[in-house]
């Protein structure tokens, strides 16, 4: 009897770390697309360092616009190039990877004139890139698993109509993921307003290139206050921490892994909001190998 006790008990407790070490894990999601320097999507996914990759971008779109992806040198979307990526896609995907389109960035010509155009976006992406059809995918048959919104330009206005579209889709046969990429200064000045909505899943704030919420030189009281206010006012699924994944990868926010393991992820992983952390880009994380340094802290 004290045998079969003793047995209960072992199975109970590594059930118990089992959960504790699931319930603390948490992602890494990384840009791919603005460097032809990076590798391809496909060798990208096979690194296994990352659950979620955001092709940026989509720079050009809105206000009548013809949209246009932009991948620097990957493919050339005026020659319809880039359906050679609808494979590579799909090998993300089959491993378990999301792959989501980033609209805008920050540098390009993007704003909605009205909820009208919002609406004509929307479908425009529905049918192009998601679950719908049309006769010029630029990726071919491959279906993304969602849209980032990474507005850093243009206007403010008419995000959350974009956003109740698009979520509008997920009512059919799969599901469309919204993320953003919002700066860390709250609220941001771009889709603060549509983050208010509720209809994001995952929030990948920008700790870096503004200097008032980040982690400085040792010193992690702003962002761990910027952190606490973006966990607590976003009705989001999940925050990531955004950070560069190397000194040249910003202007300033860059947090050494010492620093990034023993400090900062300490202080903000305790938050049930918390996703992970997301990396620009993945250019950048090819020269310090950061995903791999810091995968198994996340």
């Amino acid at each position: 009897m004290a045998i079969k006790s003793a047995i209960l008990l072992a199975f109970a407790t590594s059930v118990i770390l089992v959960l504790v070490t699931s319930i603390d894990a948490g992602d890494i999601a990384i840009y791919w697309g603005q460097n032809s320097d990076e590798g391809t999507l496909a060798e990208t996914c096979a690194t296994r360092n990352y659950d979620f990759v955001n092709l940026a971008f989509l720079p050009t779109f809105g206000n009548g616009q013809t949209p246009m992806i932009n991948l620097a040198g990957h493919c050339d979307p005026y020659s319809n190039g880039c359906t050679n990526l609808s494979s590579d896609i799909k090998s993300c995907q089959a491993q378990g990877i999301k792959v989501i389109l980033s609209l805008g960035g920050g540098a390009g010509s993007y704003y909605l004139a009205s909820s009208d155009d919002a609406r004509h976006v929307a479908t425009y992406l529905w049918n192009n890139f998601l679950g719908g059809q049309s006769a010029s995918r630029p990726f071919g048959d491959a279906i993304l698993d969602g849209i980032d919104f990474d507005i850093e330009g243009g206007t403010n206005q008419h995000w959350d109509d974009l956003a109740k579209y698009l979520s509008g889709y997920s009512q059919r046969s799969k599901k469309v993921y919204l993320t953003a990429a919002p700066q860390c200064p709250f609220p941001d000045a771009w889709v603060g307003g549509a983050l208010k909505t509720g209809l994001f899943d995952y929030v990948w704030v920008q700790f870096y290139n503004n200097p008032q919420c980040e982690y400085i030189d040792g010193d992690i009281t702003n962002l761990e206050q910027a952190w606490k206010q973006w966990t607590t006012d976003v009705p989001a699924t999940k925050i990531f921490l955004g950070l560069p994944a190397s000194p040249e990868a910003a202007g300033s926010g860059f947090i050494p892994v010492s620093d990034l393991t023993s400090q900062v992820l300490p202080a903000i992983k305790g938050s049930v909001m918390y996703g992970g952390v997301m990396l620009w880009s993945k250019y950048y994380d090819d020269q310090t190998g950061y995903s791999s340094a810091i995968k198994n802290d996340v």
